[in-house]
């Protein structure tokens, strides 16, 4: 089973999309307006008769190889990607191309517009409004910010969990805080 070209094309038809259908690569390209990512290319290719499902955009970043941060640049790719679902990235040392890919078997089953729809919004969401903003400060500054929301993000699961906690710890240290000053004199 697995999923065609044509079927493909009908997802993005059905989304009012623009795209160039090469049957010859078994992929469709394509591409989105975003706000981070200058050229937003699209590339979804079949692999194995259908078998194998690619949804992926090229080179996102370029020219890396020896960039002076390049290690905590692919030190951040692998944090995103353990921050976040269905998303990977690879990362070419040739040319220092990096794309950012999901992928998956679809072996003898189909792919439903849902799926499709669910990875080409998740890619694009990841990439536009995630990844960029904190690889282009990591290209600028060397350092990761997903590292300084960290706590924050901490905080945030906490409350998640445990309703009402963070005020308790809160008052918790206020007192601590109060017991350890003395009044001056």
């Amino acid at each position: 089973m697995g999923a065609t070209l044509q079927q493909i094309a009908k997802y993005l038809d059905n989304k009012g999309w623009t795209y160039d259908l090469d049957e010859a690569d078994y992929r469709i390209v394509t591409g989105v307006e975003a706000d981070n990512v200058e050229n937003f290319v699209i590339v979804v290719q079949l692999d194995e008769e259908g078998k194998f499902f690619k949804l992926f955009a090229p080179q996102v970043l370029s020219d890396i190889q020896n960039h002076p941060y390049k290690n905590a640049i692919l030190q951040t790719m692998l944090c995103i990607s353990w921050e976040t679902k269905m998303l990977q990235w690879e990362y070419d040392p040739s040319d220092g191309e990096i794309r950012a890919i999901i992928e998956f078997p679809l072996e003898d089953s189909l792919l439903t517009e849902r799926q499709f729809n669910r990875c080409l919004a998740g890619l694009v969401q990841i990439v536009d409004e995630v990844a960029m903003p904190r690889l282009q400060a990591v290209m600028e500054t060397g350092q990761d910010p997903g590292y300084e929301e960290e706590g924050e993000r901490l905080l945030l699961a906490l409350q998640e969990q445990a309703p009402g906690l963070l005020e308790l710890l809160e008052r918790a240290m206020e007192a601590r805080k109060r017991r350890g000053t003395f009044p001056s004199e």
